[in-house]
Parts: structure tokens; C-alpha cells; sequence
């Protein structure tokens, strides 16, 4: 199934870097200069002159912070380093002494193995040129996926960290962080909705752009996944009305969560069943990516887990409403749905009663899932009807003490208080359970396992002059 080169991960190839065992150290500088190569094989310990150099170094100087490997182009004198303390020097010596074991050594040659990104094995295969290497393209190995490096995506890297603090996805997988990035701002302003509260997270996002804070500066890169949750506060705020709470500054525009509880829940309900078919859908591809067809029409986060899901809706349809024939049809597409779940379990479980018994649970299991993983979202509903009646309390409170230039006070100060201490833990509580319904209920469909991030060798250089 071919995809878009954005949509899923960077090709990888599987290479062996032949250089001649004289030019063991010019190859692996330039490796560590590219930074493109996710190097194979057992590292070695480091033990050498640059390790007792570096120990040597560091205990006359007594307690020190933790170096930064930096790598010098032409191989330096040890003992200058030492004398010059040039500990960042040192330790780049060190890892390329581990680095020197790994290679397997032929002849007059000797070969290092890895994983590079395709687009980058032509520049790599030139700049080995001079030192007499070569770069040769291996098959992959069964059994040993590729590592998994995200295409780069302006527009979606700020919001990375929502995916890769779960895990990195597989080799095969599509990349979700679009999904991600728009169910979570989704989820986030159903359960915050709110303009005023919204516009203090969209205006923390654009300070945030702004800062030269040092302490901010990891943040920097991140201010979109800040600025979406805060849109879909305000988007959602204008729909319930609401501004610091249900102050009657702005006109309800869909629904007021304290008027229209049911409704809401039953809005979160559907809306949840709609993310979750999205986030079978894209299973659906990752498991044709992994297994072809039959593990996509056969997997339980594949083809069957979306039809129990449609069937399940069908049947519910057919009950409430009294409408026989979908009754009959919701019932036909979640038996054809077990029946394919049933044989995909079977291929995974054992023989005998005890194979027969574990199959009998995981469809028990598959069907109950369903139905808790829909009602799960009805805390789209609750957080949101939560807001709106914690806001409603701090007006009440603070519309008690109107009345007297110190009751007027009094109340301003109540109003600002309620509403900052409202704003800060609702806003903690609902950033957590729209995560947590990103990994539980939509990243269950997405991902069967977790991938391997491509990690390449890459240590700044430095000349020896620098180093001194």
C-alpha cells in the first residue's frame, strides 16, 4: 500500500561502510560529521589511553560536569589534551575508541554496518570517496526492523511530543502526528471550552514564541501544541457561550452545557465513536503495511474492529428507534465481524481446550471494549459540564457580595481568584484525560506494537587548534 513519502516514515536502507583499516578513524569522522548513519554492534567499553586520560583529568579537577563528546578531524596528542584540559576532546576519543571495536575487521579492511535514510546514502557515498571507502546497500535481515525517523513536517513537529512520549511508531505505520495534533485540541476544547480561558493559552503560546528566557528556550519549538488546545477552547467557548465562565457575555451559539447535559453527553458519545473509526481506519493501513491483507482484514485493530464498531452503532440504531431491518443488518455486520476476529485469534492461540478458551475470551474482551471505549468519551461531556458549573459557583459566590464599595471589591477579588484556581487545575485535568484518551482509545487502534527511533552516530568536530 503506498502512501504519500510524507504521511509515513523516512525510507531506510540497510549499509555496510567498507574502509581500508589504515582509514578506520577518517571513515568515522566522517560518519559522526554526517550524523546519518544509526550504527549496529556491540560498542566496546572505551578502555584506552584517551579513557585513562580523561580519568586522569578528571580527578585532579575533582567533580565535574558531564562532558560533551566533541570529535577532533586529524587524531590529536592525548597528552596535550590532558595538559590543555580538553575534556570534551577526551571524551569524543572515547566514544570513537567504542565505536573503532564495533567495526568487523577483513584483510586489509574493515566494515561497519548501520541503517541510513535512503535520500542520504548518495552524499554519504561521496564523501567516503577520498578516503578510499565505499558504501554497499545490504538486504534488510528478517526478523529486525528498520529504525523509524519522521519525515519532516513544519506544520507537524511541534506537536511530536504528544506522539513520541507514548513511543515512536513502527517502521510500516503511518505517521499519526496530524491526528494527534487535531483529536487533541478537539477533545481539549469540548472539555475547556471557554473564550476567555482559551485566549490566556493562546496568549501563553505566543509569549512563549517571543521569549528569550533560557529556562523557556526547550519550549520554544513547541508553542503550537500549546496554541491548538487554546483555539479549541475559544471554538468551543463560542459555541457554549461562555467567557470566564457562564458570565451572559457572549450568546450561546450551539448549546449551554448546564441547560443541555444529555445532549452534550450524547453529542461526546457519537463525536468519541467518529475518532475512534478515524483511528481504525488508520489501523486498518498500518496493518496492510505490516502483514498485507490478511492481518488487516483478520487483526482486531484492523477490519474487524471497525465493522464491531459500525455494527455495534447499526444495532443500536435498529433498538432504539424500533427499526427491525437495522437491527438485522447491525447484527449481521458484528457476527461477520467475530467471525473474521475469530480467525485471526485462532491463528495466534494454541491448540486444544485451552486455544478454544482463549479465543472465547479475547472476542468476549473485543465486545466489551467497544462499548467502554465509546462511553468513555462521554468525558467530553462531563469535564465540559464541570466547567461551566465550577464557573457558575464563582459567579454566584462573587455576585453574593455586590452590593457595597467593599462588596464590589470583595467580589472582584473572588471572581479573580475562583477563576485563576478554576483555570489552573481544570486546565491540568483536562490536558491529562485528553491524553489519556489519545493512548487508551485511539492509540489502541493505531499501533499493534512500538517502533525503534533511528538514534545515528553524531558527534560535532572540532580541529585541534580549537581543542587546545
Amino acid at each position: 500500500m503506498r502512501l504519500p513519502e510524507r504521511s509515513v516514515p523516512v525510507r531506510m536502507r540497510r549499509i555496510a561502510v567498507i574502509v581500508p583499516r589504515t582509514r578506520i578513524r577518517g571513515g568515522l569522522v566522517v560518519l559522526a560529521d554526517s550524523g546519518t548513519v544509526d550504527l549496529s554492534g556491540p560498542l566496546g567499553s572505551g578502555e584506552g589511553p584517551a579513557l585513562e586520560a580523561l580519568r586522569r583529568l578528571d580527578s585532579r579537577r575533582g567533580r565535574q560536569p558531564p562532558a560533551h563528546p566533541m570529535l577532533a578531524r586529524e587524531s590529536p596528542d592525548l597528552e596535550q589534551l590532558e595538559h590543555s584540559g580538553s575534556r570534551d576532546v577526551l571524551a569524543g576519543e572515547v566514544e570513537l575508541e567504542r565505536r573503532t571495536t564495533s567495526a568487523v575487521r577483513h584483510g586489509a579492511f574493515a566494515l561497519f554496518v548501520g541503517w541510513a535514510p535512503e535520500p542520504e546514502l548518495e552524499r554519504l557515498s561521496v564523501r567516503l570517496q577520498p578516503l578510499g571507502a565505499s558504501l554497499v546497500t545490504l538486504r534488510n535481515p528478517p526478523g529486525s526492523p528498520p529504525p523509524t525517523l519522521l519525515a519532516p513536517a513544519p506544520a507537524a513537529d511541534p506537536f511530536r511530543p504528544l506522539l513520541t512520549t507514548y513511543g515512536m511508531p513502527p517502521y510500516e505505520d503511518v505517521d499519526p502526528t496530524v491526528f494527534v495534533a487535531v483529536t487533541y485540541a478537539l477533545m481539549f476544547g469540548m472539555m475547556f471550552g471557554d473564550v476567555g480561558d482559551g485566549l490566556l493559552i493562546v496568549l501563553a503560546a505566543l509569549v512563549l514564541r517571543r521569549t528569550r528566557n533560557p529556562r523557556l528556550r526547550g519550549l520554544h519549538k513547541v508553542w503550537p501544541m500549546i496554541l491548538a488546545p487554546g483555539v479549541g477552547a475559544i471554538v468551543f467557548g463560542f459555541l457554549y457561550g461562555e467567557f470566564f465562565g457562564p458570565t451572559k457575555v457572549l450568546p450561546v451559539l450551539w448549546l449551554d452545557p448546564l441547560d443541555a447535559p444529555t445532549r452534550l453527553l450524547a453529542v461526546a458519545i457519537a463525536l468519541g465513536a467518529v475518532l475512534l473509526a478515524c483511528g481504525y481506519v488508520i489501523g486498518i493501513v498500518n496493518r496492510w503495511r505490516e502483514g498485507g491483507a490478511a492481518l488487516a482484514l483478520t487483526a482486531g485493530s484492523g477490519v474487524p474492529g471497525l465493522a464491531l464498531l459500525i455494527g455495534a452503532g447499526v444495532l443500536a440504531l435498529g433498538v432504539t428507534q424500533h427499526v427491525s431491518a437495522a437491527f438485522a443488518a447491525g447484527m449481521v455486520i458484528v457476527v461477520a465481524a467475530l467471525a473474521a476476529l475469530t480467525i485471526g485469534l485462532r491463528g495466534e492461540a494454541g491448540r486444544g481446550a485451552a486455544g478454544t478458551f482463549e479465543v472465547l475470551i479475547s472476542l468476549f474482551d473485543a465486545i466489551v471494549r467497544v462499548f467502554s471505549n465509546v462511553f468513555s468519551f462521554a468525558r467530553l461531556a462531563a469535564f465540559g459540564l464541570m466547567h461551566a458549573a465550577i464557573g457558575q459557583v464563582v459567579l454566584h459566590a462573587a455576585g453574593g457580595l455586590l452590593g457595597t464599595p467593599v462588596g464590589d471589591l470583595a467580589a472582584a477579588a473572588v471572581f479573580l481568584v475562583g477563576s485563576a484556581v478554576a483555570f489552573a487545575l481544570e486546565g491540568l485535568v483536562v490536558a491529562v484525560q485528553a491524553l489519556r484518551l489519545e493512548y487508551y482509545e485511539l492509540f489502541s487502534r493505531v499501533f499493534a506494537r512500538e517502533g525503534r527511533p533511528f538514534r545515528p552516530w553524531r558527534l560535532p568536530l572540532t580541529t585541534i587548534e580549537e581543542a587546545r
